[in-house]
């Protein structure tokens, strides 16, 4: 049964494997050694919260409790006052400094937590580095990549490169939350890791949202002891200190655990989030401590930056390119039915084009109560029945399985052809549908050990783990197929509008011929969503659709002819020019016209064509309305990108030292044109309802690479001119 009553929330460091969900891991309330950290009241800036290894960390006799930054000695209140003093303040913002009589040197870290202040995190200073060529390198190489596996191959030669690390892999993330090394580079004598599969539960949900937030994370030490904060809670806020961004904030001791049982000492680990959402992470293992310093964590943050990007770029061609194959059907499919009064032949004529947009093995027409089909698929009776069972659940415009079989056990005995089924309806009609079917795929799935082994009883902080063992475990899954893709579900969905769009042409064109069969058709017609405007030879409006008075709801009563169209339009000249070549020369138009009434100015894509009888004689004439509002605002979100992209970096290549604008001119190109590529793809591609957080997500990519690479100059230059630099 259930467990009753409230759901408790366990302390940090308090979580076990039934509750580590809702860990509160932001309120660690401690950090790793490795540096000190300090909360400061503003503007005054005096501590009134640290790290109780502070004063020692920097060489002090006291604790800081109370006393102001600048009674600390060195320049690091100079250097976070001149940071603060600007109109718009650079936060997260990176600092080296010297603190204390003589002076250490130090990096340090300034954000604002949640709750007010101002947080400063140090840590011993490195050697002076630059790492513009490499950076520069990287990004083109990243640029270069044309496939998400060879991307995925790049990224972990570049990180591991840059790193140092052991052993560097690119998790993906499947639709379910689990992580599959895609890509791996190791020391030669490990053992490889890719292709292993990582349960979701191994990341648990908290942990996600913080992955979002904070992009590169490090654990430098498996062994480390956790120094806590001082005081306990915040004298600010009266509660735990967030520390959702704090590069020292401690980890999980679920976590650390976890990282023990496998060996590894030392982490760093940084997000890929493309679209608004964790796509996969760059993990590196190292097998003994090791700190990387400020300015090789800044890189990688700035090079997932452009990582992400370019999978966005590279996800968003692979639509496009459905959609282009997808337009070159919907032509033949339109010359066909003048040319032969009829479009089911023509659909299946090349069945390449139908499978291959979304990696098929066979598809199916239902149809009218006809059956075509192509590849590999169920029996006719078999398709009618899935067409039935269809019907009898819940409208969506498309309908996705990697597992039919466990859906609906009835059609188990139809696993080898179908495990997997895509539909999607072509009209309003039961019964009238295309399918697309996967056979099933009896796969070894390797897991990183069993992620089904529950923890053992008498477990306790010190031996509690995910799993003691990780050894592969090998799964056999049957009944289900290669799981359909968001790309692949788009491109139905476009397969299907584009169809659904020819059988509302080819009943409106049977209405014009078949007039016993005209209450039957005109229902039909009526209820599409497409508007629709059917006349006869002498022009006179003898349907328009429901969905074509929604869209001119003033204009019920007011049309009759096509001769009353224009005046609603803009140009409306234009408009009775074309509607004459129509009517009196007999030609087709395609055009993109812009309607002025109803909900006000809106640009629609008209197809008009006439419908001969015979070699001649016309009985009519049909209009088709499209509405091009998702293409134009796609448009416009370009240009606005573009303008966006363009003023965020004006500043930066004004800078007042010629050689950094410079070199900030010549690393940024390389992230603007992956960037401008990227919301090419995008904006071009069939996820329309996404389209504005794509294109948000790289922008927002563009805004953190430009402020991370700022700062991973300016600490190379500060650091090269020494640490009483006048450079803030």
């Amino acid at each position: 049964m259930p467990p009753t009553g409230p759901i408790v929330t366990p302390a940090f460091g308090q979580a076990d494997l039934s509750n580590c969900e809702r860990e509160p891991i932001h309120l660690a309330g401690s950090i790793q050694p490795h540096g000190a950290l300090l909360l400061l009241r503003e503007p005054d800036l005096t501590v009134v919260q640290e790290s109780a290894n502070t004063a020692a960390f920097l060489g002090m006799v006291a604790p800081l409790a109370g006393r102001r930054l600048d009674q600390l000695g060195g320049d690091l209140a100079r250097q976070v006052r001149r940071c603060l003093d600007d109109p718009q303040p650079l936060l997260p913002a990176a600092l080296r400094c010297r603190l204390g009589e003589p002076g250490a040197g130090f990096d340090a870290l300034l954000h604002r937590p949640a709750g007010g202040g101002l947080l400063i995190e140090l840590e011993r200073a490195g050697p002076p580095v630059d790492l513009s060529a490499p950076i520069e390198a990287a990004l083109r190489a990243i640029l270069g990549a044309h496939s998400l596996r060879t991307l995925g191959d790049e990224t972990a030669r570049l990180f591991r490169d840059l790193t140092g690390y052991d052993r560097v892999m690119v998790y993906r993330f499947d639709d379910d939350g689990h992580g599959e090394v895609f890509s791996e580079r190791r020391r030669a004598d490990l053992e490889a890791f890719l292709g292993n599969r990582y349960p979701a539960s191994d990341i648990p949900q908290m942990a996600r949202r913080l992955y979002e937030r904070n992009r590169v994370r490090v654990l430098v030490d498996a062994g480390y002891q956790p120094v806590p904060l001082t005081p306990a809670l915040s004298p600010l806020t009266g509660g735990e200190l967030d520390m959702s961004l704090c590069f020292l904030r401690s980890m999980s001791p679920i976590h650390v655990q976890y990282m023990r049982n496998m060996g590894v000492s030392a982490t760093l680990v940084a997000s890929l989030v493309v679209g608004g959402r964790l796509w996969g992470l760059v993990a590196c293992h190292h097998y003994a401590p090791m700190l990387p310093h400020i300015e090789v964590r800044t890189a990688c943050e700035l090079l997932v930056e452009a990582v992400a990007t370019r999978i966005a770029a590279l996800e968003s061609f692979t639509q496009a390119q459905s959609e282009l194959a997808v337009r070159r059907l919907e032509q033949r499919l339109i010359e066909a039915i003048p040319r032969e009064g009829e479009w089911r032949n023509a659909l299946f004529d090349t069945p390449q084009t139908l499978l291959q947009p979304v990696g098929a093995s066979g598809v199916a027409l239902l149809f009218e109560g006809q059956v075509l089909t192509a590849g590999e698929v169920p029996g006719t009776q078999e398709l009618r029945a899935l067409g039935a069972w269809l019907d009898a659940r819940a409208h969506a415009p498309v309908f996705a399985t990697a597992s039919l079989s466990l859906d609906a056990p009835a059609f188990g005995a139809l696993a080898a052809t179908a495990s997997g089924l895509l539909a999607t309806g072509i009209s309003t009609a039961p019964g009238d549908y295309l399918m697309w079917f996967r056979p099933e795929r009896v796969r070894t799935v390797t897991w990183g050990g069993n992620p089904f082994k529950p923890a053992l009883p008498g477990d306790t902080p010190d031996t509690l783990s995910p799993r003691r063992s990780f050894a592969q475990w090998h799964q056999l899954v049957e009944g289900t197929s290669e799981p359909w893709t968001q790309a692949d579900l788009a491109a139905a969905r476009l397969i299907g509008d584009t169809v659904g769009d020819v059988v509302l042409q080819f009943r409106a064109v049977h209405m014009l011929i078949a007039q016993s069969q005209l209450d039957d058709v005109r229902r039909q017609v009526r209820l599409a969503e497409q508007p629709v405007v059917i006349a006869d030879a002498e022009g006179q409006i003898l349907v328009g659709n429901d969905a074509f008075h929604r869209m001119l709801p003033d204009a019920r009563d007011a049309l009759h002819r096509l001769d009353d169209l224009p005046a609603y339009f803009a140009e409306p000249g234009e408009i009775r020019h074309r509607l004459r070549d129509v009517m009196t020369h007999r030609h087709t138009w395609r055009g993109e016209v812009t309607l002025q009434a109803g909900a006000g100015p809106r640009a629609l894509l008209v197809r008009a064509d006439p419908v001969f009888s015979a070699p001649g004689r016309v009985l009519g004439f049909v209009f088709l309305f499209t509405d091009l509002s998702e293409r134009k605002a796609a448009e416009a979100a370009r240009r606005r990108f573009q303008e966006s992209v363009i003023e965020r970096n004006r500043g930066h290549l004004r800078h007042n030292d010629p050689n950094v604008a410079m070199l900030y001119r010549q690393l940024m190109s390389s992230v603007v044109e992956n960037a401008q590529l990227a919301a090419l793809e995008i904006t071009d591609g069939l996820d329309m309802v996404r389209m504005a957080e794509l294109l948000e997500s790289v922008r927002g990519s563009v805004t953190r690479a430009a402020d991370v690479l700022e700062q991973l100059i300016r600490q190379s230059r500060r650091a090269a001119a020494g640490a009483d630099s006048k450079e803030p």
